[in-house]
């Protein structure tokens, strides 16, 4: 009972709760939206385009990179919550769109593109926002575990919406989950106007003035902990975290099944990825050494699955995949929001957003391709192999930065050995933390 109560601890903040219901409500909206998305481009607007499937995900997800400064300056600059309520009222509206041009059957394959960018632009904005409006809803000491529950609710959205969808699609169509889409983004406005603005933690707003855009970037650069961490998200998140494509060619090219099986895959995945996400929350803080371990699991995971000779073992492994995915990126979240001033939080959170989604424009069409002409094999190989490479990196920088000391040792049997550091070394490394902090903020 005390173990629910550390991981549930949030939910003691009433505005944390309303939050997180209309969050899982809409979540639940978006994923069922996907899974209808991603089939109606892959098998009713083309001949199983895997390309035309990355295309898709890079309109959706590239604005992130593209717009980036400008979006974690509205983060830190106007009232999030009301920026919230303008970009939910906008997703709202195009799922709206997309349902009806999809029910009408005049739906063609730019439009699902230029729908998919609508949403990108929208997103991009409404992102940073989010993320940082966690540190309003709760204080200091419940971040780590309020964005770690964030986490369990955007997957246990992915358990629900995936399987719901595939029925759905089968169902009914398309068409009518974009439009049930459309009506889950009325809980997330819902809470948001039932928040108690009154007890709502205030920030201090950075002032107009010129380099406004350019603080988030300089910030950064002068800490090379969040360095290591934008590299391996960056990684991870251009080539490993194609899961449309990956359960969509699997499904369908490799083991010949419909949208039933496309939505079971799916939902497979986010078994691991609520576990992983719960698990997290318990912890008081994250730390570079989990994230590290979550990559290389990741990168073994996938691998494993890219080898299942069939449709369930290719499920089993995916909880897998989805359980060492959601560590390395709730850890990677964590950390950034934990260690960054409350009034950069928008301007970090958006270079974080960035770097994660902006490379799917990238690596989304690279990975389509690969599956196209290898087979969805090939592409899942492609992701395995960004996890191991993201491990490999932050194991040099531990070494480089002195985290962790290679000794070789002729008298063992294994004689390479891997010290840590003493507490004298940490406390160094924690002032030499503090003191970029500091500077950063005149």
């Amino acid at each position: 009972m005390e173990g629910m109560s550390q991981t549930f601890r949030s939910f003691a903040t009433r505005n944390y709760r309303l939050w997180f219901a209309g969050a899982f409500v809409s979540n639940i909206g978006t994923w069922m939206q996907r899974i209808a998305q991603d089939w109606l481009v892959l098998v009713e607007l083309t001949d199983e385009d895997a390309i035309a499937v990355g295309v898709v995900m890079a309109l959706q997800f590239g604005p992130q990179l593209v717009l980036l400064p400008v979006t974690g300056w509205v983060a830190d600059r106007f009232d999030r919550r009301r920026v919230l309520a303008v970009t939910q009222g906008v997703m709202l509206l195009l799922a709206l769109g997309l349902g009806l041009v999809t029910l009408l059957g005049v739906a063609e394959l730019w439009m699902v593109f230029g729908f998919a960018l609508g949403l990108g632009v929208t997103a991009a904005f409404d992102a940073p926002a989010r993320q940082a409006f966690v540190g309003e809803l709760v204080d200091g000491r419940l971040l780590a575990n309020a964005v770690a529950l964030n986490a369990a609710s955007f997957n246990g959205a992915r358990l629900i919406g995936p399987a719901v969808a595939g029925i759905l699609v089968a169902a009914v169509g398309s068409g009518w989950v974009f439009i049930i889409n459309a009506g889950t983004f009325v809980a997330m406005l819902a809470a948001l106007a039932a928040l108690h603005t009154s007890d709502l933690t205030p920030f201090t707003r950075k002032a107009r003035g010129p380099g406004q855009l350019r603080a988030g970037f300089r910030y950064v650069r002068r800490r090379p902990d969040i360095l290591l961490v934008f590299t391996m998200v960056f990684l991870t998140g251009t080539l490993g975290y194609n899961f449309p494509i990956y359960t969509a060619t699997m499904a369908r090219v490799e083991f010949g099944e419909g949208p039933e099986e496309f939505g079971w895959l799916s939902s497979a995945l986010a078994v691991g990825s609520v576990a992983g996400a719960l698990l997290a929350a318990r912890r008081d803080r994250p730390r570079l050494r989990t994230l590290t371990l979550a990559s290389a699991g990741f990168g073994l995971s996938l691998a494993a699955a890219a080898l299942a000779p069939e449709q369930l073992s290719f499920g089993v492994l995916l909880t897998l995949v989805g359980f060492a995915g959601i560590t390395m990126m709730n850890t990677a979240n964590a950390y950034v929001q934990t260690t960054t001033s409350p009034s950069m939080r928008g301007r970090v959170m958006a270079l974080y957003l960035g770097i994660f989604l902006g490379g799917t424009p990238i690596g989304a069409p690279l990975v389509g391709a690969v599956a196209d002409a290898a087979g969805p094999r090939w592409a899942i190989a492609v992701g395995a192999a960004s996890g191991l490479l993201a491990a490999g990196i932050a194991g040099v920088f531990y070494v480089r930065t002195r985290e962790v000391r290679l000794r070789w040792d002729r008298g063992r049997a294994w004689p390479l050995r891997l010290d840590r550091p003493t507490p004298a070394d940490r406390d160094t490394a924690t002032r030499e933390i503090a003191i970029v902090e500091a500077t950063t903020q005149r």
